[in-house]
């Protein structure tokens, strides 16, 4: 295999890993936040470890990929090395994963108790509205706050002139 041919293979391999874990988070989606997200960690690491295939000319390959195929022909022995790779990305994903998930925990804190005290405000006001007010309309809400009552009309005249 040349180069370009390797190059475009981890390509074609890349586009490919993206469709499935677009489809993994696809389904997970439904999922309790706490367990979809470590799910598509996993996902991420089952598709985007690579393992070296020949330590000569430092070829890799996807470590799923030769996992399955030495398991499956009973050939070589890139199987573990494979498995090591996917334990050594794995346990670097979660660290990554954990450090987000303790700057994200106070912010997210943070922004529900502001949320919270909103909500509050925003009832505090509702209820003082309608305590000031029970049961007639503020002078801001009459329909007719900028018109002029009609003149009345004498009780012979016939005829109506119009307004300019």
């Amino acid at each position: 295999m040349i180069e370009n041919d390797y190059t475009l293979a981890w390509g074609l391999y890349a586009v490919a890993a993206l469709g499935c874990l677009l489809v993994g988070f696809k389904l997970t989606g439904w999922m309790w936040r706490w367990l979809r997200e470590p799910l598509r960690v996993v996902l991420a690491v089952l598709l985007f470890t690579p393992t070296v295939v020949d330590p000569v000319k430092d070829s890799f390959a996807p470590a799923i990929a030769i996992t399955v195929l030495d398991v499956a022909f009973k050939v070589g022995n890139n199987a573990w090395r494979a498995v090591s790779d996917f334990a050594m990305y794995g346990m670097i994903a979660f660290v990554l994963y954990f450090l987000f998930v303790l700057v994200r925990w106070p912010l997210e804190k943070r922004a529900r108790e502001r949320r919270l005290r909103a909500e509050a405000a925003a009832q505090r006001e509702a209820a003082e509205a309608q305590a000031l007010a029970p049961g007639e309309p503020l002078a801001a809400e009459r329909g007719d706050r900028y018109r002029d009552d009609p003149p009345v009309l004498p009780a012979g005249a016939g005829r109506v002139e119009p307004r300019l």
